[in-house]
């Protein structure tokens, strides 16, 4: 009985190691997680791309999608029929516009209004010699039609005097052609001819109230070329024909332009 008892244990563990081996040979699940990782005579199984996919019974789990995208390739003919220009990167530099450039924009102004303080000394006679000192306004209006630099004006002037103790008048009006020089600085130099016509009062019994006139002159104005308002300077000379004699009258006026 002894025998057989131990017959049968002998059996049984041979049994046990051989079942053990062959767990140990064929689980990789079992074998891997407990190797030592800083061991230089562990061993690690490892599976390539290809074996992993071509293996049809693979026992794994899970499984690995290793598709990587990838952009087509131009064919080697495309690429060598490129044209030359593209085929390399200029370095040159572009060179600057020579054509002029626009650095501003200023209004031109045509037409001119101008009002100012006048004084007048009018020559009644020359032999003997009677003056009068009169002082009033003049204002005129200037449209400037050809170059900018001519012109057509109108002016008229009217100033007031005493004379013998009683009041006196002297009206001029008149038009014409006015011509213009740009100046530095931004001024401007005229110049004019005006016919017309003048009235005087008081009624004297050496003739009529009215005669014909015209005044020639010059002046500058100052305030810049594009600029809507300007200060005025002039002076000019009245010539008139009164009691049966000639008059050539000084006159000078200072004011104000409004360009529009």
């Amino acid at each position: 009985m002894r025998y057989i008892l131990a017959l049968i244990g002998i059996l049984g563990s041979l049994g046990v190691t051989a079942h053990a081996q062959t767990v140990t040979n064929s689980s990789l699940l079992l074998a891997t997680p407990f190797a030592d990782p800083f061991s230089s005579s562990s061993s690690i199984v490892s599976l390539s791309a290809d074996e992993a996919l071509s293996d049809s019974n693979s026992t794994l789990p899970f499984s690995w999608d290793l598709t990587v995208p990838s952009a087509p390739m131009p064919p080697a003919a495309a690429v060598t029929s490129l044209p030359k220009s593209l085929s390399k990167i200029s370095t040159t530099t572009a060179e600057p516009d020579p054509s002029p450039q626009v650095l501003s924009v200023y209004p031109t102004y045509r037409w001119q209004a101008y009002g100012g303080f006048t004084f007048f000394r009018f020559y009644e006679t020359s032999r003997p010699t009677v003056n009068e000192n009169t002082v009033g306004a003049n204002w005129s209006i200037v449209y400037y039609i050809f170059r900018d630099w001519i012109g057509i004006d109108g002016e008229m002037a009217a100033t007031h005097g005493m004379q013998n103790g009683h009041d006196s008048w002297f009206l001029f009006g008149g038009g014409g052609p006015r011509f213009r020089w740009w100046a530095p600085r931004g001024t401007e130099i005229w110049g004019h001819f005006l016919f017309g016509g003048s009235h005087f009062t008081p009624q004297t019994a050496f003739g009529p109230q009215e005669a014909i006139a015209y005044e020639v002159g010059a002046g500058i104005d100052i305030g810049g070329h594009n600029q809507r308002w300007a200060l005025r300077f002039s002076g000019d000379m009245i010539g008139s024909h009164y009691f049966s004699t000639y008059q050539f009258s000084p006159k000078i006026s200072a004011g104000f332009i409004f360009k529009f």
